[in-house]
């Protein structure tokens, strides 16, 4: 792991206060990120893209449970954590506990939050939406690859299917 890129919810925080004092933008952007592959990498170079900086909130071992159920995650959120941590785009990473990351992106305050094209604004978590304006912290909704899906490729493995795709 890239100890320096694993941040707690505080050092996020702080981050965030100098970089808005200095008119730069932290990216925040969440996810299981279970089985890393194509779609994930282009949405996180495209989320980069948008700011001075990307923080990746990564749902936590239960967290991934809770969401997909008890045959996931597949991948520790250890792994998960490093495997992120050692793209070039990602400058930090933060893992979290909650099904959502409502109480992260308070404290954090992020100026920018990105989500992937399986969302619209309407319906990202109410909760998550509402703190997002109080803290009037910008929304960007990124395209999917088609066809590129965690939950496409345990399928695939499952079916024994070798289609390169």
């Amino acid at each position: 792991m890239l100890p320096e890129k694993l941040k707690s919810a505080a050092e996020l925080a702080r981050i965030s206060g100098e970089m808005r004092g200095t008119g730069r933008r932290l990216v925040f952007t969440n996810g299981c990120f279970d089985l890393l592959h194509v779609g994930h990498v282009r949405y996180l170079q495209q989320a980069r893209q948008l700011g001075d900086a990307l923080v990746v909130a990564l749902n936590s071992d239960a967290s991934v449970r809770a969401l997909k159920g008890e045959m996931r995650p597949i991948n520790s959120e250890e792994e998960r954590a490093e495997v992120l941590a050692a793209l070039a785009c990602v400058d930090y990473v933060t893992i979290f506990t909650g099904e959502n990351v409502t109480g992260l992106l308070g404290e954090v305050r992020p100026q920018l939050y990105a989500k992937g094209g399986d969302y619209t604004v309407e319906s990202l978590n109410a909760e998550e939406l509402a703190v997002l304006r109080e803290i009037s912290t910008e929304v960007k909704i990124l395209a999917l690859v088609p066809g590129k899906s965690t939950t496409g490729i345990i399928e695939k493995m499952e079916s024994g299917s070798g289609k390169k795709s």
